[in-house]
């Protein structure tokens, strides 16, 4: 057992409380994902990062869920950078990020962190019935083809009506297992449809989404912001959002309200990379003895 410093960060939110909480486990990047796992179930949080040292980037990032370890989150990457800047781990306005869908360029501007995530790629779509049968809604609550979309992680976009029907959606988790079955995704507990509409939360906000989640995780993610990355790409590629730059806002009916800023890089048929941008907030930091 070794102790290692560790930072509770609420990102895409500058208050306590806000946003979605992620805990930077500083230089723990060589443990097990056994060890790591136990350690996201341990503090119920969604998803935690531990980082150390890298070859090919300023700092290297591991993320892991409740289940498993995955190549790249947003949120979490949000928080580990507030964390390290906090620490003064940071020199300059910019640093590169090791992750397992490769090189994550960070920006600092002012107080808001701004990652590159990688240029989407546009997967499987995915039929409408199954996806409201997943999401317990009827099929015309849903506007577009629900789609795979993936700017480091892959979700099924699924843009609804209006707010109502976002209030309204329930994760049948039984029918979101059989829609992977159906579309070659058995196995896999990252189906969950991403819902988005195209109205904000408060007057500030362009669209507002939802992310409502299988066991081992929570119900529902408070900020999402590999999804957003990729919500925005289908978006622009479908002809669904003008704006080169908007707001993304998600969580504010769970109390936890986050905020991102989105910018596209390329045209909408030719995106590059997508910037999301928010803060994040330390609420607290301390050590935990984790197994070698």
């Amino acid at each position: 057992m070794s102790w290692y410093e560790f930072d509770w960060v609420d990102a895409f939110t500058d208050q306590a409380f806000g946003g979605n909480g992620c805990a930077v486990v500083h230089n723990g990047a060589h443990l097990s994902e056994e060890c790591a796992t136990a350690y996201v179930r341990e503090t119920s949080l969604v998803e935690c990062t531990f980082t150390g040292p890298s070859d090919v980037a300023d700092v290297k990032v591991r993320y892991f869920l409740a289940s498993r370890e995955i190549p790249f989150a947003g949120h979490p990457t949000i928080a580990t950078v507030a964390a390290m800047r906090s620490r003064g781990l940071i020199e300059g306005e910019e640093l590169v990020l090791e992750t397992g869908a490769g090189l994550v360029p960070i920006r600092l501007n002012g107080d808001e962190i701004e990652m590159t995530q990688v240029a989407p790629q546009f997967g499987d779509t995915i039929p409408v019935e199954l996806v409201a049968r997943t999401i317990s809604l009827s099929s015309d609550a849903i506007v577009a083809p629900p789609q795979m979309v993936s700017t480091g992680l892959p979700f099924c976009i699924t843009v609804l009506r209006d707010q109502e029907a976002l209030r309204q959606a329930k994760l049948d988790v039984d029918a979101m297992r059989d829609m992977a079955a159906s579309q070659g995704y058995a196995g896999t507990d990252m189906l969950e449809p991403f819902l988005v509409t195209l109205q904000g939360a408060s007057e500030a906000g362009d669209t507002f989404s939802r992310l409502l989640m299988a066991p081992p995780s929570p119900p529902e993610d408070p900020f999402t912001g590999s999804a957003t990355g990729a919500m925005a790409a289908y978006l622009w590629r479908h002809g669904l959002m003008d704006k080169a730059v908007f707001t993304a806002e998600q969580g504010h009916g769970m109390g936890r309200p986050g905020q991102a800023t989105v910018t596209r890089v390329g045209t909408p048929q030719d995106i590059t990379g997508v910037k999301v941008a928010g803060q994040g907030f330390v609420l607290m930091r301390g050590q935990v003895d984790l197994p070698e």
